[in-house]
């Protein structure tokens, strides 16, 4: 098998190896904090990008950014090479592009409103039941009037209506109550708080974005930075959970190729797991059984095996476990639970030596160019050819400004959706409400209402609305000049 076939992952008892045309079947890093899984994502980070696999990853503490970097050349380093074997060594940065949420350091991510989808966004706002019944009807009748769900904005102006026209909403769509509305703004405000007005809005990414290449054939590492984001874990679960899903969606079927068209890492995967709710679980299940493929590959980085649902493991063939501490029940749990899914090594004492490995070393078991596992082996993993450890702001500017999708995402657009256009449609009905009381009265008509009608006057009852703002600030101004 040629090398430029497979990933050079590390060696023990022989070389080992993940097979380009078995990486879309997925996989797991694990290992305690401080055992060496970062470096085990950096080099596999590379030997994706070498291979013109773009990638995309999450930098929960900051490190990855090295890989913008050529390494420096560490006596350990150099040592640790030679142990191996590893005769090419050679310091090189990976050509990186930097995203962030908050567009501080790197590109901004932006979604719509729309694009998120009720589910996510109901698990995003951790509303229950009937809360979440509430904003799918918020979904439905935007898309029946027409209006887009853009931004934040948009989704408070929507719920805004169905509190004021709860009676017609609920004769087409079913019961909206106040009580559910004022809840799920209550959370909108919280999310703002958390970043979510700057991840919610346009241009919104574009995901081709993510599988560019370098005019060599080098795939571009994609790193958004999380160190801010994984203090709301919620939005961070979320948001990289909307990737995959959309990367489902988008992409057509590939089947098996003979290596990814992108490779997705997960870091601290737990996030995306905790407290989620059954059916979110089968979401994740399913697209992760079937987005291998769309020819993408998914890679969970996590402290504990047990982290993972049992559904979801079962789905991730190619697997680097590092170090394991039995210090509690839960954790002897872990270690035996980590050793039965490998494919045993009659010269190794799996679950001995999960606790047993040192910084750098891991139990490596990957799939053959068959599918078959291949038996677990304990493995020095070969170093880096990029930086160990983070770029200093002036590198990542010069990264940055270098960028293939610079100035694409860079200035925010705020084109007509929801809140204008109920916006606009208030001051009409304001316009037309004068005129009507400068005219004689006209003959009593019915009260009742089409759900069109009602979205024309409901923002002039409305003092959240812009205009109703304006309106109350109008008249206060006035009262207090007299």
């Amino acid at each position: 098998m040629s090398n430029d076939a497979r990933i050079f992952i590390g060696a023990g008892t022989s070389a080992q190896y993940l097979e380009l045309a078995r990486a879309n079947r997925h996989g797991l890093i694990t290992g305690a904090t401080g055992t060496g899984k970062t470096v085990t994502l950096q080099i596999l980070a590379e030997g994706f990008s070498r291979a013109g696999v773009p990638v995309f990853l999450a930098d929960v503490k900051g490190d990855l950014s090295g890989l913008c970097q050529a390494g420096e050349a560490k006596d350990f380093l150099i040592k640790r090479a030679e142990a191996i074997g590893l005769s090419d060594y050679e310091f090189a940065p990976a050509p990186t592009i930097f995203w962030d949420v908050f567009g501080e350091s790197g590109h901004p991510v932006r979604t719509t409103i729309s694009e998120m989808g009720s589910l996510l966004l109901a698990r995003l706002l951790e509303l229950n039941e009937t809360q979440e019944g509430v904003l799918y009807i918020a979904f439905r009748v935007a898309d029946d009037e027409g209006m887009l769900l853009l931004d934040l904005d948009d989704l408070r102006s929507m719920l805004t209506f169905l509190s004021e026209n709860a009676a017609e909403i609920e004769r087409e769509y079913g019961r909206v109550s106040a009580a559910s509305v004022g809840a799920i703004q209550r959370r909108l405000l919280t999310l703002q708080a958390q970043g979510g007005d700057r991840f919610f809005g346009e241009p919104a990414l574009q995901l081709a974005d993510f599988m560019k290449q370098t005019f060599d054939g080098r795939g571009f590492v994609n790193i958004l930075a999380a160190d801010r984001l994984i203090e709301s874990p919620r939005v961070y679960a979320t948001l990289l959970l909307w990737l995959l899903s959309e990367l489902f969606e988008d992409l057509p079927e590939v089947g098996d190729p003979d290596r990814p068209k992108l490779v997705f890492f997960f870091d601290e995967a737990h996030f995306l797991f905790d407290g989620a709710p059954k059916a979110l679980i089968e979401r994740i299940t399913q697209v992760v059984r079937l987005i291998r493929s769309k020819g993408v590959g998914v890679y969970f980085v996590t402290q504990n095996p047990l982290d993972i649902p049992d559904d979801v493991l079962g789905q991730l063939g190619n697997r680097v476990q590092h170090a394991l501490r039995a210090y509690t029940p839960r954790d002897a749990k872990a270690v035996r639970a980590a050793a039965q899914t490998f494919r045993q090594n009659p010269a190794i004492d799996t679950e001995a030596a999960i606790t047993e490995l040192g910084v750098g070393e891991a139990l490596v078991s990957t799939l053959d160019v068959k599918g078959v596992p291949n038996m677990v082996d304990r493995v020095l993993v070969r170093p880096p050819g990029s930086r160990l450890g983070p770029a200093d702001p002036a590198e990542r500017q010069y990264v940055f400004g270098r960028s293939p999708v610079a100035g694409r995402y860079d200035k925010e657009v705020d084109r007509e959706s929801a809140h204008e256009i109920l916006t606009r449609r208030a001051d009409e009905a304001a316009r037309q409400a004068e005129a009507e009381r400068e005219r004689k009265p006209s003959p009593r008509r019915s009260n009742r209402q089409s759900i069109g009608e009602a979205l024309a006057k409901s923002v002039v009852r409305s003092i959240g609305s812009r205009i109703g703002r304006e309106i109350v600030r109008g008249i206060l101004g006035s009262l207090s000049r007299r």
